[in-house]
């Protein structure tokens, strides 16, 4: 009798690993369907502000773009990106307002 107790618990237990895997599937798939709805794309920055930040990148490889105040060789690319944004800002392009 004790032989037939002991391969019921192990087939119970095996169908019970079984049924928590499948849980486990179910449960990423249904938290994918509760992410929110996407918006309508629009973009965020303007084709032409796109464009400025191209110049000033082209500017910068070739060496001959310089900071503001102190007129030194801009190196860095973030650098020469905010530039670029900055540029397209002043001339009323569509553009993100400015992180502080």
């Amino acid at each position: 009798m004790a032989t037939k107790k002991a391969a019921r618990k192990s087939s119970a237990k095996k169908s019970g690993a079984k049924k928590s895997s499948a849980k486990k599937t179910s449960a990423k798939k249904t938290s994918a369907k509760k992410s929110p709805a996407k918006k309508s794309s629009t973009r965020k920055y303007s084709p032409s502000s796109g464009n400025d930040v191209k110049r000033e990148m082209h500017a910068m490889k070739k060496g001959k773009l310089k900071s503001g105040r102190s007129g030194k060789k801009v190196t860095s690319r973030k650098q020469a990106i905010a530039i670029g944004l900055s540029e397209a800002r002043k001339e009323g392009k569509k553009v993100p307002a400015k992180k502080s």
